[in-house]
């Protein structure tokens, strides 16, 4: 069982305050937390630790550096900064920052790239059709 924790700060190691920025109500996941299984949250999520599994956020999930999932991410919108080896959906705004590393498919509706992001795997960008 995770155990969420509830910030007002900015979250350390944050590149960009106002689009990795921690607010009342996140979920957070710290660097030195690891979950196995199938993570859900209808709550902002700040995934700093390590995840073998499914992640489902139904709203926003920031990635910061130290960030690791081995699984499927669902989410509503996202900043990665960390490591994705698996399927990555968004429904609305992904953006990958120049930390980022992806090993696998991409769906997302928008999707801004930093240079230095790396992606290996298939995308597709827009509305479903």
């Amino acid at each position: 069982m995770a155990i969420a924790k509830t910030k007002t700060q900015p979250a350390s190691g944050s590149s960009n305050g106002s689009s990795t920025q921690v607010s009342a109500g996140t979920c957070v996941i710290s660097k030195d937390t690891s979950l196995e299984g199938v993570f859900n949250s209808d709550s902002d999520v700040r995934l700093d630790g390590f995840v073998k599994g499914d992640v489902r956020c139904t709203k926003r999930l920031v990635m910061g550096q130290t960030g690791q999932v081995k699984g499927t991410i669902l989410a509503e919108s996202a900043v990665i900064m960390g490591k994705i080896e698996g399927e990555l959906e968004v429904k609305d705004s992904l953006h990958l920052k120049s930390t980022a590393v992806i090993n696998g498919n991409i769906k997302a509706k928008i999707m801004t790239v930093e240079e230095g992001a790396e992606f290996n795997g298939e995308c597709r960008i827009g509305s479903p059709s």
